[in-house]
């Protein structure tokens, strides 16, 4: 038998090795944990479909953001469940809202925190889509200024980078406008460039009481079926003024994650999102998985796909798992 030379499995033989060739690092610093407020006092209240996940009322709020800070997280994105919707969502830029309250509750409880808020209007309007509507579709151009308006009350009351997840053209180089006339040109927008029409927000909905009365939101979220597309959505984005894009969904995208990490040059987000952690918690939950294991290998597939930062509700986790040098 020939001499072997290469030999791959030289460089698997111990821990130590395999940590130092590994290819693909992780951060705690690039996780965000998802977090929903809403109103009321004395609220914990975990959320049916996304097991261990809760809404949270304000008064709550401070303690469920020390426990993230101590996990060794670092960022979360929040997002508001108000009481009162309209046609136009107006809560949603309200200087008393949701999400305006709960950031000045959480700067004060947890300053270290870094703080991004959702932009989108699909939880404060009484039909569920992402503006303002013009008979059953979605007015684009009109529902620009209200996104501005949106980002623009968040900044206001302390958040650190705002992130539209409406998909309107042309929202970005609207909220950079509006921030910068109000001399905010130093908060970053983290755009959800890249989100499909999914049916892995499911849970989401329910988290977040935003699914639409009536109809879809395939005429402004993107066809599963398109790549190319995704990629002239972050170009564009980025065009206009976004400091980071997001792929939303993670795992069913890996692909698209990948073509857009090569192209833009701008830090890339992927959203690990609430089917995606539905299913492994079903699944665990039936003891067919290891739950633990599956998180580390489907989170490190997203990191190797090209994503430099992971918004998951199992940041948390997470962080203990990349500390124990599970992964990382």
């Amino acid at each position: 038998m020939d001499r072997m030379i290469k030999r791959p499995r030289r460089l698997r033989g111990t821990k130590a090795l395999r940590n130092m060739v590994r290819e693909t690092r992780m951060s705690k610093d690039s996780l965000i944990y998802p977090m929903f407020v809403v109103e009321g006092t004395g609220i914990k209240r975990e959320i049916p479909s996304m097991p261990g996940q809760y809404h949270y009322s304000l008064d709550m709020l401070p303690a469920a953001l020390e426990e993230t800070a101590k996990a060794g997280v670092s960022s979360v994105m929040l997002f508001g469940i108000p009481d009162s919707k309209d046609e136009i969502g107006s809560s949603a830029w309200a200087q008393d809202g949701i999400i305006q309250r709960a950031l000045e509750a959480g700067k004060k409880a947890v300053p270290e925190l870094y703080y991004i808020t959702d932009v989108c209007m699909c939880e404060y309007t009484s039909h569920g889509h992402c503006g303002a509507l013009c008979g059953h579709d979605v007015d684009n151009d009109r529902t620009l200024p209200l996104l501005a308006k949106t980002a623009l009350s968040h900044v206001q009351a302390g958040a650190d980078m705002v992130a539209p997840s409406d998909m309107m053209d042309g929202r970005v180089a609207a909220i950079r406008r509006i921030l910068d006339e109000n001399g905010h040109v130093e908060i970053p927008i983290l755009s959800y460039a890249v989100k499909y029409a999914s049916a892995f927000y499911g849970p989401f909905r329910e988290a977040a009481d935003s699914a639409p009365a009536f109809g879809d939101r395939r005429s402004y979220q993107m066809d599963y079926h398109n790549a190319k597309e995704g990629i002239k959505e972050a170009l564009l984005d980025v065009e206009e003024g976004a400091d980071l894009v997001m792929v939303k969904p993670a795992l069913s995208y890996l692909d698209v994650i990948r073509r857009v990490s090569e192209t833009v040059h701008v830090p890339v987000a992927a959203y690990s999102v609430s089917g995606e952690y539905a299913m492994i918690k079903a699944a665990a939950g039936k003891g067919w998985i290891d739950e633990a294991s599956v998180v580390c290998e489907a989170a490190t597939a997203v990191y190797r796909a090209g994503a430099g930062v992971l918004l998951t509700y199992y940041a948390k986790e997470l962080a203990k798992f990349m500390d124990e040098g599970r992964i990382g």
